[in-house]
Parts: structure tokens; sequence; C-alpha cells
């Protein structure tokens, strides 16, 4: 397993190693091994999702209040899409900047996206599937999205587009990176970090 953290605190990505021969293929998209040398602690299951989405679908930016948050680590087992994760972190040196990676079927990188940062993806595919292990239960009361078509982010999606952004009514009238600041919706970065050194401690 390769590892390479990003340059947004908190955030890494993983590339295994692929076991193709006449049967098909063989992967582990996710070693706890890898993981907890890379962040400093393991990695806590509370629940798994699994998306279907149709090729130019873009889901997010959604985040969840932290603590407790939740952390994200995902992959793509059919199809390809193009994974961003946002820092939305109040304080952070990072705060509005973002990274994209591929992550697809053919080299089943994976990302992992800690507590309190933004996570968004567009479909390149159809059919495309995302798989997300997640750190924390469904909590509706404490999830919250940034509109993902924010000028002001300026997210890659336009030039992976075939046509126009497919994206549910609840992202598409979420707020601004700005308009949620103002509103006190962000995650604090220093109440972030002293939330990912209490996992480490917690070992």
């Amino acid at each position: 397993m390769q590892v390479r953290r990003l340059e947004i605190t908190g955030a890494f990505e993983f590339t295994p190693k692929a076991f193709p021969d006449n049967r098909g293929l063989f992967v582990a998209p996710f070693q706890e091994k890898a993981f907890t040398e890379a962040t400093g602690h393991p990695m806590t299951l509370a629940q798994t999702n699994h998306s279907v989405s149709a090729r130019d679908v873009i889901r997010g930016v959604h985040f969840a209040d932290t603590p407790p948050g939740q952390a994200k680590y995902v992959y793509c087992p059919q199809g390809a899409l193009l994974d961003v994760v946002v820092d939305i972190r109040v304080g952070s040196p990072t705060f509005g900047q973002w990274e994209a990676i591929r992550l697809d079927s053919t080299e089943y990188r994976a990302l992992y996206v800690a507590e309190g940062l933004g996570h968004a993806f567009l479909a390149l595919t159809d059919n495309t599937v995302m798989t997300y292990l997640c750190s924390t239960g469904y909590n509706p009361s404490g999830e919250h999205g940034i509109n993902p078509m924010d000028p002001d982010l300026g997210l890659p999606w336009e030039s992976e587009l075939s046509g126009p952004a497919i994206l549910s009514e609840k992202d598409r009238e979420a707020p601004t990176l700005a308009e949620a600041a103002e509103n006190g919706l962000l995650p604090d970065f220093h109440a972030c970090l002293a939330h990912y050194e209490s996992l480490r401690t917690e070992r």
C-alpha cells in the first residue's frame, strides 16, 4: 500500500496493489496497518455507505459538526469519479483550498477525509459506485453542506463535465463557503486538531 499525505492536514491518499489474473482481480482498498501508520490512529467504523451515480452527478460538498464529526475513507469499486476534499476549517492555513484525486476501478485509490473537512465528488461514468467507511453514524441534525458550484471555491467540475451538472435540491440550495462561515456553520481548525490528537492518544 502506497500512502501520500495531502497538503490539506487530515487528508491522505492510499493506493493499494491490485492482483489481476485469469479469474479477474483481487485488491484490498483498506488496510488497517497502513492506515494507522499514516494517521496515527485506527479507523473507527460505525457505518458503511454505498452510492450509485449517473455520469455528471455531483454529490457534496458535505461535512458534519466537529466534534464528533464524521471521518470518511472512500474508494470507487466501479466506474470512475473525481473526488475532492475541501478545507472548510476556520483558522486553517489552507482554509478554502481543495485537492482533487481521481478514484476508479482500475487503480482502486482511496481517500481519507478527516473530521471537519468537506467532501464532494463528480461521477465520470454512468453507474459509478462510491463506497464510504464512516467513523460515525448518520446524524441529520449535525450534517451540513456547501454549494459545490460556489464560484469562490472554484471546484474543478467544468473541465470534467460532459453536460449539465446533476445535483440534489439540497446541494443546489446549500450556502456558499462565505455564507456558511457567516452563519457559524463551519468547523474550527484548532478544535479539529484537538480531536485528531484525542484519537491518537486513545490508541
